[in-house]
């Protein structure tokens, strides 16, 4: 990424959920601090949302999730975007995921899980820290 370039993240919803109220408050506030952010509206695949990713060429992918279905569908897109040489794109997640599932999605590939009710300032930082610690690909 050039100097001046913003960091894109792509926010999706994955599956059969239908509430995006906080995808778009998460999208919102990463506008807001400066980043540039693609969202992929309800009730996406897997396979669309990594296409979208690569098409876009983000460097995150924000997956909200509350069907409960995250332990297919997360480690799902990792495997997509390590199947079309895009690994290099890290995914976050957040929405209601249970704390036992947590280290199994951090194993699988997920960067970091945030909880309902987690601060968008800690979200925003965590992306940033992640840019500056060179996590994010340019």
């Amino acid at each position: 990424m050039e100097k001046g370039q913003r960091i894109r993240v792509l926010i999706g919803k994955v599956g059969l959920d239908g509430h995006d109220r906080g995808a778009k408050v998460i999208a919102q506030a990463l506008r807001d601090a400066g980043m540039e952010v693609i969202y992929t509206g309800l009730r996406q695949t897997p396979e669309q949302i990594v296409e979208a990713a690569i098409q876009e060429d983000v460097q995150i992918i924000g997956i909200s999730i509350l069907s409960g279905a995250h332990t297919y569908l997360l480690p799902r897109i990792i495997e997509l975007l390590t199947r079309e040489g895009a690994q290099d794109i890290q995914v976050i997640a957040g929405g209601v995921i249970p704390e036992d599932d947590k280290t199994l999605l951090k194993e699988a590939g997920v960067a970091e899980i945030f909880g309902t009710g987690t601060s968008t300032r800690d979200i925003v930082k965590f992306i940033k820290q992640l840019h500056l610690e060179g996590g994010l690909q340019e």
